[in-house]
């Protein structure tokens, strides 16, 4: 069992020889199966540190890193100026590893994968298309036998990172969704049920007859529910893997500002996934406890090397060795006293 940080005594330095050296962590779902291999593993190789990572969501990650009452927060969905402004001090993005968004359907009697456009999935979520046999799914699908049964959404109820990617991507491909929804990590969806994290997105849809929704490839996949291609910029429909997630983020290296905060959704490429994202851990640049921040930059310099291995088992696509270096470079931001805590 992983430890749980109790209080607020490790942001103070008083720590006796020999004490465990407890971090607590907390915001995306997204990234929670992967996070748990992580802290297993990075706790083996480390006995003296607990990291407790609770799975909370996007928004709960960034607020309560806002209020310092974690020492990182993950999140989706880059942080906006305006909350950057109104930290207590200045936050730095990590991408740490990619990951897909899927569209994951509750459709008895269809053995084929299915397919969306764009504008498919755009009036799917917009009420639009209230009907499994609607002729814009059919027109994706020749060949499938639909059933006509009354189609239901499903969505997430929380401030989510993983709605962030998924709204921004419709932003991008369907003028409607973006002026009549937007994009954010808490959008007024126009229809359909909601489900708190992936978690609750996934059960309501493997409860519930007829539905579709979006979460993270990782819960679909180990929940044993399909997953849909989805038709990207060029044409193509690709199913979410370790290529075609790593392809959309090839693509949009060269566009990757210096803070590293970049949505990489829509992404040209032939075989580019088109709902991609970075996870980010959010750090404060200046570390309040030399220990804490010490043992961070160690934790987050493994993950972003050594951890990269436990990914593809766990459906997530490594880093690019160039978003490698870039990582790297943010980590050694970090500081205490305005002296950094790499390699001390």
């Amino acid at each position: 069992m992983i430890s749980l940080l109790i209080g607020s005594a490790c942001f103070s330095g008083r720590r006796g020889k020999g004490d465990a050296i407890k971090i607590q962590g907390a915001g995306s779902t997204f990234i929670n199966p992967l996070m748990q291999k992580w802290v297993s593993e990075y706790g083996n190789l480390n006995s003296n540190v607990r990291i407790d990572y609770q799975s909370i969501g996007s928004g709960g990650g960034i607020k309560q890193t806002k209020e310092r009452t974690i020492q990182f927060g993950a999140t989706d969905a880059a942080m906006g100026d305006a909350d950057l402004r109104s930290a207590p001090g200045e936050i730095l993005h990590v991408p740490v590893i990619l990951g897909a968004v899927v569209l994951t359907y509750n459709l008895v009697g269809v053995q084929q994968t299915l397919r969306f456009s764009p504008e498919t999935i755009a009036d799917i979520f917009l009420g639009k298309i209230v009907n499994w046999a609607d002729q814009r799914i059919q027109a994706d699908n020749p060949g499938v036998s639909l059933p006509d049964v009354p189609l239901t959404v499903v969505h997430r109820s929380d401030g989510s990172g993983t709605s962030y990617v998924f709204t921004n991507y419709l932003s991008k491909v369907s003028p409607e969704w973006k002026e009549r929804v937007g994009e954010g990590t808490s959008p007024s969806f126009p229809v359909g049920l909601g489900g708190k994290g992936n978690e609750g997105v996934t059960g309501q849809i493997k409860q519930t007859p007829n539905t579709i929704g979006y979460v993270e490839l990782a819960y679909a996949v180990k929940n044993k529910m399909p997953v849909a291609e989805i038709k990207n910029r060029s044409g193509n429909f690709v199913l979410p893997n370790f290529e075609t997630v790593t392809n959309a983020a090839a693509e949009t290296i060269s566009e990757t500002p210096d803070d590293l905060r970049v949505a990489i959704t829509d992404a040209a490429g032939a075989a580019a996934y088109p709902i991609s994202s970075y996870v980010y851990i959010l750090i404060y640049k200046d570390q309040t406890d030399e220990v804490v921040g010490k043992t961070m930059v160690d934790f987050l310099t493994w993950a972003i090397n050594d951890g990269q291995r436990f990914a593809q088992p766990l459906y997530y696509s490594p880093l690019p060795q160039e978003m490698v270096k870039r990582a790297s470079a943010k980590i050694a931001l970090v500081s205490h006293n305005g002296v950094s805590l790499r390699g001390q």
